[in-house]
């Protein structure tokens, strides 16, 4: 089950972004991807309902949290759980996402307005076996997006960019109103890391679009 947590980016502890996310009171520096592509689409918004799969060791809820407010509310999933204090509007679970049944999580806390997917593979050092473990959790986060999403809702993902990446993109344009690669200044250089954002979820069957709050 721990092949699929966030990277744990022991290389990158200490340095300066690590440094500023801990004066900050931010959980881990990947919150800075978050902020960035928060700020480049509007992802966030108070009242915003939001899906934060791979949410160890919770940074990004952190800056959901603040974004959306106590109208709001923030779900979010790992294999590990998160231990950080978070307001009464945040709550994390333990779940393996290849085991989530996503109609279930719908009925118990209805559709949502932005699904985020930070997960990564554990990696192993081999650049192809890499990558298509990180395409198949980016193919399952896309997937629980459209079965929790609302008509216009958005959804961002990160995925190891690779051969694969033309039809990711191509499904996401079939999915979303806009979609597009977006690579964040947050990023480790070097890293063939890359963020699938899409915005407007495409109307259901029997539906027409809205936007979210």
């Amino acid at each position: 089950m721990a092949r699929k947590r966030k990277l744990d980016d022991r290389s990158a502890r200490h340095d300066a972004a690590y440094r500023r996310a801990k004066q900050e009171g931010f959980a881990a520096r990947a919150v800075y991807k978050l902020q960035e592509l928060d700020q480049r689409f509007s992802l966030l918004g108070h009242g915003r309902r939001v899906l934060d799969l791979g949410c160890w060791p919770g940074s990004w809820m952190q800056h959901a949290a603040q974004r959306v407010g106590e109208e709001g509310l923030v779900i979010g999933l790992d294999l590990r759980p998160v231990e950080l204090a978070l307001p009464p509007w945040c709550e994390a679970f333990v779940v393996d996402v290849d085991e989530l049944d996503p109609a279930r999580l719908v009925e118990r806390f209805g559709e949502f307005d932005v699904v985020l997917s930070d997960m990564a593979p554990r990696t192993i050092g081999d650049s192809t076996t890499d990558r298509l473990r990180s395409e198949a959790l980016f193919e399952r986060a896309l997937d629980i997006a459209v079965a929790v999403l609302r008509p216009g809702g958005h959804f961002a993902g990160k995925v190891f960019q690779g051969g694969q990446f033309p039809q990711l993109i191509q499904r996401m344009r079939e999915t979303f109103s806009m979609a597009k690669p977006f690579h964040t200044k947050a990023t480790r250089t070097g890293s063939t890391e890359q963020y699938l954002v899409g915005r407007g979820r495409r109307a259901k069957l029997g539906g027409e679009p809205s936007s979210p709050k």
